[in-house]
């Protein structure tokens, strides 16, 4: 068995792609260090930020993730005080939703999605068994959203 690449999932050595991600395996992928974490909290909501710059540190965030080998960030955007969701929210599950188009993300759950009778937090279980202690399951949690790299 070795780890996935990208996932960080255990899998056969044989394969060429993982069976949880999809990812291609290098020819010789080597060891991948087990010290390395694979979740992070980003707060974007911190200090009250307008919305570009909110989206500006979400960005920065997702680079920084990628060069950290990081495999999933839980993005805290905030739901609002009106019950209808707030710009930062709006628009930052836009800008998710354009970045999963480029290929430029994996997925993304939204919170209120992150419960483990969903469809696609089971497949996000199955990938990274690790979130099943994650504070937010189940919580119906709107202000935040869990992104897979």
């Amino acid at each position: 068995m070795i780890l996935c690449q990208i996932c960080g999932n255990d899998i056969a050595s044989e394969l060429l792609i993982c069976p949880f991600c999809g990812g291609k395996q290098g020819l010789n992928p080597g060891p991948v260090p087990l010290d390395i974490p694979f979740h992070k909290v980003v707060n974007l909501e911190l200090g009250r930020p307008l919305v570009a710059s909110a989206l500006q540190k979400l960005e920065a965030e997702l680079a920084t993730g990628r060069r950290q080998n990081l495999r999933v960030l839980t993005v805290i955007h905030g739901y609002g005080s009106s019950g209808k969701g707030g710009a930062i929210c709006v628009e930052c599950r836009k800008v998710l939703a354009y970045l999963k188009g480029l290929g430029e993300i994996n997925t993304f759950v939204h919170g209120e999605d992150f419960r483990q009778k969903s469809g696609a937090t089971r497949d996000l279980l199955r990938r990274f068994p690790q979130l099943a202690t994650n504070v937010n399951l189940n919580k119906g949690n709107r202000g935040i959203t869990i992104v897979v790299l």
